[in-house]
């Protein structure tokens, strides 16, 4: 099947669905296939979707469509569908798309080989059923040189009302401490300067693994993972996504602080600021203690860069239960919120209430939470000017070739004057010049000290 193909792979959704599509593509191209840029090019085509917003899903569809007129006139073409919305429509999706070859969930996508082999015999094929994930052996075709993704923890024992994940991702399923380690000491080796480290809920790390303490507390948790990763040589910089309040300790911000790689940045979503709202998301928190954990956070990592989740329009909300989630982020002040309005999910409770708010509402109270999001992040990017930030180059920047860009420790996506070809990959000093909402621009410090000399705007 694979000689001389050409495959494409479309990637919706979260950071995990990012480092699955790295793996499935590291198997396409072990298989003997290579990579092709236009979709409406490939032999094989595969979707990786996300079901958590309906717009992302109708998206799917959408394309689809075009790949199934495709289908019609090239029967050789193969069309893979994999990710949230493949568990969960399964074979509804056949139904929708019959020109579809295989629908794969989320726990499959270190099978895709041995999926695809039963497509080569003429069958369709549904993968969606509930599997143990076995540790991965396949290289993923990563799709950055310098940063990595490092899954710790699939699926999510959670069950919030609002959220399809732990339908689709399945339950908990830890890797062990020495497979991650492995993982990361081979990207050390193969120059990766930064790895984030990912799990849907990723505070339950090694809840499902062996291990006490003598004192009584469980072992192989996520800050006995970042203790057991961090002399990894190479790897300069860890990251961790994505937390959830109800587990995180103070024993975790403490590793962060005593723990030089680790940046300071903690992506924790409150997605409500009113207890009542929380209470029906089944969130298991209260805004009380979401702010003794900044409070934590800040103690102890003062300066640290804080992003987090936030719906807006859930079932129920009242106005003066909105205006509670503004006042969260008022007294909080965010580097970065992402914000969503509320959206029914087929097959989770909250899509049955009949509590629903109208669109027009839904928009609007979207609109006030992305005017203050843009205000907070704008205000916390000030602190910057002035200042030197160590940032890890990355990439060309888009839209002037002349400038490169990377990120700070606290996660500030930072542009500068310089050559990619000699600075790809590492980490410089860069004297902050000018600030906006969500970048930075800078100058390296030595350049940006010989303008200060002779007097010139280092901007």
């Amino acid at each position: 099947m694979s000689e001389s193909r050409r495959y494409h792979v479309t990637t919706f959704g979260c950071q995990m669905n990012k480092a699955d599509s790295e793996r499935m593509a590291g198997i396409l191209e072990n298989m003997g296939m290579s990579w092709e840029e236009d979709p409406l090019a490939a032999d094989v085509v595969l979707y990786n979707t996300c079901t958590i917003r309906d717009s992302a899903e109708q998206k799917v569809y959408s394309y689809l469509g075009k790949q199934a007129k495709r289908k019609r006139k090239n029967p050789n073409l193969t069309l893979v569908v994999a990710g949230c919305v493949a568990q969960q429509e399964g074979e509804n999706l056949l139904r929708r798309v019959p020109e579809l070859d295989l629908v794969m969930g989320p726990q499959h996508a270190n099978q895709l080989e041995s999926l695809l082999a039963q497509v080569d015999q003429g069958n369709q094929v549904v993968a969606t059923e509930p599997v143990h994930i076995m540790e991965d052996i396949t290289k993923p075709r990563r799709d950055s040189q310098v940063t990595a993704w490092v899954n710790v923890i699939y699926g999510c024992n959670e069950r919030c009302t609002y959220c399809v994940v732990p339908g689709v991702r399945g339950v908990e399923q830890s890797r062990t401490p020495a497979a991650i380690r492995a993982e990361m000491v081979e990207l050390g080796q193969q120059g990766y300067k930064e790895v984030t480290l990912l799990g849907q809920n990723i505070d339950a790390y090694g809840r499902d693994l062996p291990g006490i303490t003598p004192e009584g507390r469980r072992e192989n948790t996520l800050t006995d993972l970042l203790y057991f990763v961090h002399d990894v040589p190479g790897i300069e910089r860890i990251r961790f996504a994505t937390s959830h309040p109800r587990y995180f300790t103070e024993r975790l911000v403490k590793a962060c602080a005593e723990l030089p790689k680790v940046c300071e940045h903690f992506h924790i979503p409150f997605q409500s600021g009113d207890n009542e709202v929380l209470k029906a998301m089944g969130r298991g928190y209260t805004h009380e203690k979401y702010r003794r954990i900044i409070d934590t956070v800040r103690r102890y990592v003062p300066d640290a860069s804080i992003s987090a989740d936030a719906i807006a329009a859930f079932p129920g909300e009242t106005d003066a239960q909105f205006q509670s989630t503004l006042k969260l982020m008022e007294d909080i002040v965010f580097d970065m919120v992402n914000t969503a309005a509320y959206s029914p999910r087929p097959g989770t409770p909250a899509a049955e209430w009949a509590n629903q708010l109208n669109e027009a509402t839904k928009q609007d109270r979207l609109q006030q939470l992305n005017h203050l999001v843009s205000q907070q992040a704008e205000v916390r990017s000030q602190r910057y000017l002035g200042r030197t930030e160590t940032v890890l180059v990355e990439a060309v920047n888009p839209r002037d070739p002349a400038q490169v860009m990377g990120r700070t420790r606290g996660n500030r996506l930072t542009f500068f004057p310089g050559d990619i070809s000699a600075l790809k990959g590492q980490i410089v000093p860069v004297r902050i010049t000018e600030t906006r909402a969500f970048s930075l621009t800078g100058a390296v410090l030595e350049q940006a000290a010989i303008k200060e000399r002779i007097g010139v705007s280092a901007c």
